[in-house]
């Protein structure tokens, strides 16, 4: 019988970071010039390519919109104009004017990193359109919280790589991951970011299989650790 908090011993996962980390390296994610900026890309980049945000953000960047007070005030209508780019434009304008409002009522950025991360967690969940990548997208890459993102990428590799099932729920994946590592913000940030490098280059829905760093790779083979590197101090 599985005891009540336990999860899967699974010292695999240390080894695909560092098989990631040796053939990709730091990938300086995420890219943006602050928290609210990260916040505001992680409401856009749902269900659409991270380039459709990249010009949604130059537009409200252009517009001087990376600005709490400004966002407020501008009217959904003309927000979602302005992020046309990132699809959905109409839905997303209006969580992420929802988001704004929300972030007002708690004193901007520095509000919500006065508070412990579950709670957060919880609280960020209540909010319109804010699901649990979303959720901790936020706590991760704008506040800096240890909380591993999951998003299909992770799901799709470790499925392929026999280490789910397809039955686990998001935090049963995100456990895994927690459980199994440090709990450091810097490694999850890295780790994740990596997932999606590979994802794309290479695991993708019709997998690119040549080349990948994880071809060889099962389930309990020896580390690779590469000579002077410490990956999970990245």
């Amino acid at each position: 019988m599985r005891c009540a908090g336990c999860h899967p011993v699974r010292p695999e996962l240390q080894e695909i970071y560092n098989r990631l980390f040796a053939a990709f390296g730091a990938q300086h994610w995420w890219p943006a010039d602050s928290p609210l900026e990260v916040i505001i890309g992680a409401v856009l980049t749902q269900n659409t390519a991270w380039v459709n945000v990249e010009k949604a953000i130059a537009n409200l960047k252009q517009h001087r919109l990376i600005n709490l007070k400004r966002l407020s005030r501008l009217p959904p209508a003309k927000l979602a104009r302005l992020i046309r780019a990132a699809g959905f434009y109409n839905l997303k304008a209006k969580r992420l004017h929802s988001v704004v409002k929300q972030l007002e009522a708690r004193d901007g950025v520095s509000g919500l990193k006065r508070l412990r991360t579950t709670r957060l967690r919880a609280e960020l969940l209540t909010w319109s359109g804010i699901g649990p990548e979303t959720a901790d997208s936020i706590l991760l890459y704008a506040l800096g919280r240890p909380v591993f993102v999951i998003d299909a990428y992770t799901r799709r590799i470790l499925l392929r790589h026999g280490l789910l099932t397809d039955r686990e729920t998001y935090d049963e994946i995100q456990q895994l991951f927690q459980a199994n590592l440090p709990r450091k913000a810097r490694l999850y940030n890295e780790y994740h970011a990596l997932l999606v490098r590979l994802a794309k280059t290479f695991c993708r829905t019709r997998p690119l299989c040549t080349g990948c760093p994880l071809k060889e790779w099962v389930p309990g083979f020896q580390s690779s650790r590469v000579p002077g590197l410490d990956p999970l101090n990245p």
